[in-house]
C-alpha cells in the first residue's frame, strides 16, 4: 500500500473548501456578526470547519522540511614529514628530470606569487624514490584523508558508524573501482541499506555541494536520518609533467586536504549541534563556452594530461558571482540593503534613459546579512578579486588567505579548513551566520549558509592548533 501523498492531502483540502462554501452559500445569506453562537447553533458547520482546520495543520507539519544540522566536522591534517616547502617542492622537480629549465624558473615564481607558505601538504609519493605516481599511491593519499578524518568524527560526535543512512563522498579528479564510497563502507561496515552517492570532476565547489545533496535528502524525509559527507581530492595521478604554463598553475597551489562532516535531521540533536544549515544555493554556468572551459582537463601537445587553469578564470569567477549573487542578495539581506539596491537600480535606469552613460553596478554590503565569510580559497588571485568585487576588507578575507598561507588550495574541502580558523579563534558566537562560498569547475559558484547553535569552541583535533598563534601574518 503506498503512503498517503502530501498532494493528496491539498486535494482533500481544496475539495473540503469547495463544499463548505457552497454549502455556506445556499444555507445563508450573510455572515453573522456574533460567529462564536452561531457556529455552536450549526454543530455541522463547526465540524466542517474544525476538520478544514485539522486537514491544514497535517498538510503543513507534513510538507515542512525538516531542519538540517551539523553535528560536527573534521580536517585531516598529514604527519609533519609531509610538509611541502619551496625547498621540497623545488628539489622533486628537479629530481623527477621531467621539467625544463624555463618551467621550472615559472613554477618557482608561481609559488611565491601563490599566497601558500611552506607548510602545505604534498601527496606520499613526492617523498618517495619513485618520483612516479601510481594507482596505490593515489589511493593510500584518498584513504588516509579519508579515515583519518572519519575516525576523528565519529569519535567526537560518539555516534555509532550503523546509525549513518546516507553517505555522500566528493573527490574532482581521482575515481577509482569500487568507487570511494565503497571504499568507506567496506572499511566502517555500514548498513546495506545505506543510499550512496559518489561525486566526481565537480572541481573546488564539490565540498559545498556535497553538503547540499545531503541536506536536500535530510529535510525532505519524515524520518530521523544521519547523513556521512567525506569530502577529499587526491592529487598524486594529477601532477603534471609539461610544460604548459597554464597547467603547470596546479602543480604550484594545490595541496592534500579532506574533511569529513557529519549532519542530521534529528531535532533533538540541536543541543549538541554546531550550526544549522540555513540556505544552499548552487548556480551553473556551463552553457557558457568561456566559463565552461576556464578550467580544463585536456593532454598538451605532447600528450601529457593536465588542467589548464586559462587566463580568463579570474574574468569568468566574476562573471559567474556576480549572476549568482543576483540570485542570492534577495534572500539573505537585509531589508536597509535591498532598499539602497533598489534605489540604485532606479537611479542608473533613470542615468541611461538621460544620457545614455551606465552608473557602476552597487555591492550591497553583505557583512550586514553575515558575521563570517568563508571565501574560496583557490588562489591569492581569486580572493583578492572576489573581495575587490565585494568590496570586502582584510578582516574578512583573513581566514582564506590564512587558510591559503598554511593549508594550500586543498579543493572541494577548503571551506572547512577556513571554519577550523575561526573556531580555533574562537570567533563564532551564537545566532551567527557563515556564509561559504567555493568555486568549480564547469563552470560553478556554491554557497551555504550556516546559523551558529552555540558559540563555536575548538577542540583538540582542529588543525590550526599548533599554529593559531601566529596567524593572521602581518605580511601576505
Amino acid at each position: 500500500m503506498k503512503p498517503f501523498q502530501p498532494i493528496h492531502l491539498l486535494q482533500l483540502l481544496l475539495f473540503t473548501l469547495l463544499t463548505l462554501t457552497l454549502i455556506f452559500h445556499t444555507l445563508f445569506i450573510s455572515i453573522p456578526t456574533n460567529l462564536p453562537t452561531f457556529l455552536s447553533s450549526h454543530p455541522f458547520l463547526l465540524l466542517s470547519l474544525t476538520w478544514c482546520l485539522l486537514i491544514t495543520l497535517l498538510f503543513y507539519f507534513s510538507t515542512r522540511p525538516r531542519p538540517v544540522l551539523l553535528l560536527d566536522y573534521a580536517c585531516f591534517k598529514p604527519h609533519h614529514d609531509r610538509k611541502c616547502s619551496l625547498e621540497v617542492a623545488e628539489y622533486f622537480v628537479r629530481r623527477s628530470r621531467r621539467f625544463s629549465t624555463k618551467s621550472e624558473e615559472f613554477m618557482r615564481g608561481i609559488y611565491l606569487k601563490s599566497g601558500l607558505g611552506h607548510e602545505t601538504y604534498a601527496p606520499p609519493f613526492i617523498f618517495q624514490t619513485d618520483y612516479e605516481a601510481k594507482h596505490s599511491s593515489a589511493v593510500m593519499e584518498a584513504e588516509e584523508g579519508m579515515f583519518t578524518s572519519i575516525d576523528s568524527l565519529f569519535s567526537k560526535t560518539s555516534v555509532d558508524p550503523s546509525r549513518i543512512d546516507v553517505l555522500v563522498v566528493t573527490c574532482g579528479m581521482f575515481t577509482p573501482s569500487p568507487s570511494l564510497s565503497s571504499i568507506i563502507i567496506n572499511r566502517y561496515n555500514l548498513r546495506q541499506d545505506i543510499k550512496s552517492f559518489n561525486l566526481s570532476g565537480m572541481g573546488c565547489s564539490s565540498g559545498v555541494a556535497s553538503i547540499d545533496l545531503a541536506a536536500k535528502i535530510l529535510s525532505k524525509d519524515r524520518s530521523i536520518k544521519y547523513a556521512l559527507v567525506v569530502v577529499t581530492e587526491s592529487i598524486s595521478l594529477n601532477w603534471y609533467f609539461g610544460d604548459n604554463r597554464s597547467m603547470l598553475v596546479t602543480n604550484c597551489i594545490f595541496r592534500v586536504g579532506c574533511a569529513a562532516a557529519l549532519v542530521t535531521n534529528d531535532p533533538s540533536a540541536r543541543a549538541s549541534a554546531k550550526m544549522e544549515l540555513v540556505r544552499a544555493l548552487r548556480t551553473h554556468h556551463g552553457a557558457d563556452d568561456p566559463s565552461y572551459r576556464a578550467a580544463f582537463q585536456e593532454e598538451d601537445a605532447e600528450g601529457e594530461v593536465g588542467v589548464a587553469l586559462k587566463k580568463d578564470l579570474i574574468r569568468v569567477a566574476g562573471e559567474g558571482l556576480r549572476a549568482h549573487v543576483r540570485v542570492l542578495a534577495p534572500r539573505v539581506l537585509p531589508l536597509a540593503q535591498l532598499v539602497a539596491y533598489a534605489c540604485h537600480a532606479a537611479k542608473a535606469w533613470a542615468s541611461r534613459a538621460r544620457c545614455g552613460e551606465a552608473r557602476k553596478d552597487y555591492v550591497p554590503d553583505f557583512t550586514s546579512a553575515f558575521e563570517h565569510i568563508c571565501i574560496h580559497t583557490g588562489g591569492k588571485a581569486v580572493i583578492e578579486s572576489v573581495a575587490g568585487l565585494m568590496k570586502l576588507g582584510e578582516s574578512v578575507t583573513e581566514p582564506a588567505r590564512m587558510t591559503l598561507h598554511r593549508f594550500g588550495n586543498t579543493s572541494s574541502s577548503l571551506v572547512f579548513y577556513e571554519l577550523a580558523y575561526y573556531e580555533a579563534k574562537g570567533r563564532v558566537r551564537r545566532g551567527d551566520r557563515m556564509w561559504m562560498l567555493a568555486f568549480g569547475t564547469g563552470f560553478k559558484v556554491c554557497s551555504l549558509v550556516w546559523k551558529a547553535i552555540d558559540d563555536l569552541k575548538g577542540d583538540c583535533e582542529n588543525p590550526w592548533n599548533d599554529c593559531i598563534h601566529r596567524y593572521p601574518l602581518k605580511a601576505w
